[in-house]
């Protein structure tokens, strides 16, 4: 009877082991700032899987000052060859938010509108041009056609920007902006569960060429903390059955 309730673990586990995912985290540096020198900081969930990437975004500054603080792109660089199978992405489990001019949230109506989706050549800290081909991924809130909604950051409970300038504060042409974070999911042809990404890079603000670079967060995965997904971990179990099971018929 043990040797079936094994036999059927050991099944379960690689009917799973196809969902297996990697999940990189970055974020910015302690002490990053924007052009200006204001402070920003953000970070950044990617997980890979079978043909598919999710992307979570979220800017962790609370203490809005200008918009230059926003965050308004993230590059990414795999590490092996992909084709990415649309144009633009629309964020997902967002809420939006309208700051008036006296720096009072209000919660915005409207739909998310897409970020564009590109592959181009890899990002430096001085350009954020995205032409060609290439094995960075650039995400981007500002040239989509529905008009740019960033990232803006906000603690639990934040009622209010007190401090926020009037590029912020009651400005039409900034507002809405995403509520700290938004989740990106989209299909890329090559991708696996085993693709690494090999470096990041954030940017902030309403025009372009602000860009922060990423920092592994925990080190490993090919340039960041790599987590695997529970098929992964079952696979691993499924090999812990299997020795069990041979060690119970040996006896």
């Amino acid at each position: 009877m043990l040797h079936k309730l094994l036999f059927t673990s050991l099944i379960g586990a690689a009917g799973v082991c196809s969902l297996s995912a990697s999940t990189i985290t970055f974020t910015t540096a302690a002490a990053a700032v924007d052009t200006v020198g204001e402070p920003v900081s953000a970070s950044a969930s990617v997980t890979t899987g079978d043909g598919t990437v999710s992307v979570v975004l979220t800017d962790l500054t609370t203490n809005i000052l200008s918009a230059g603080q926003l965050l308004s792109d993230f590059f990414f660089t795999l590490g092996n060859s992909f084709t990415l199978s649309g144009s633009s992405v629309t964020p997902s489990g967002v809420s939006l938010i309208t700051v008036a001019s006296n720096g009072a949230i209000t919660a915005d109506g409207t739909s998310a509108v897409p970020w564009t989706l590109t592959a181009c050549s890899a990002v430096t800290t001085t350009s954020s041009t995205c032409t060609g081909t290439g094995s960075t991924i650039h995400l981007d809130s500002l040239a989509g056609s529905g008009g740019s909604e960033t990232i803006i950051g906000r603690a639990a409970g934040q009622t209010s920007y007190p401090n926020a300038n009037s590029s912020i504060a009651g400005n039409p042409a900034h507002n809405p902006f995403i509520s700290s974070t938004a989740t990106f999911n989209f299909a890329v042809t090559g991708v696996t569960a085993a693709t690494t990404i090999t470096a990041a890079s954030f940017s902030f603000g309403t025009t372009a060429n602000n860009n922060v670079p990423g920092v592994p967060g925990g080190g490993g995965g090919g340039g960041g903390s790599t987590t695997p997904e529970p098929g992964t971990l079952l696979l691993s179990l499924g090999g812990a059955g299997l020795v069990a099971f041979r060690s119970f018929r040996g006896k």
